[in-house]
């Protein structure tokens, strides 16, 4: 495990481009598959689409989700380093929360059953809040 926070960031980013893969893959399988459906309406977002695309859809929600809330994991994760307050036990609520996240993108986007997902998110939420807090307990 890497000493530094800036790590499970990084790892973090990487994963983002992989959902982003996984469901352009996804979308654009499903897509070929209807072959000779009528094509969507020009200009529609993703959302407007998705009762065509069923479970391909969960990737691009699970996507969705990669741009939300980690970007406070981010900015926090930057406080952190910035402020040099990345202790041992930050590196590890900062792994744990990279973990919890890409165990909740893989579970969205293959079985998606709520209960579940919000369970994961509520676990790598608390990690995220031990993070902030001790990033405002360092910069305030």
């Amino acid at each position: 495990m890497a000493t530094t926070i800036l790590a499970p960031a990084a790892v973090l980013v990487a994963w983002s481009l992989v959902m982003l893969g996984w469901l352009a893959i996804a979308r654009f399988g499903t897509l070929a598959k209807l072959g000779n459906a009528p094509p969507p309406a020009p200009g529609l977002r993703g959302q407007d689409i998705d009762p065509i695309l069923g479970t391909a859809a969960w990737k691009s929600h699970n996507y969705a989700h990669l741009m939300e809330q980690p970007t406070i994991f981010y900015a926090t994760v930057f406080i952190l380093h910035i402020m040099q307050a990345a202790t041992p036990l930050m590196v590890k609520f900062a792994w744990a929360y990279v973990a919890l996240r890409i165990i909740h993108s893989v579970y969205q986007a293959l079985v998606n059953k709520v209960t579940v997902r919000f369970s994961t998110f509520m676990l790598s939420t608390l990690c995220l809040a031990v993070l902030a807090v001790k990033a405002v307990m360092v910069t305030v």
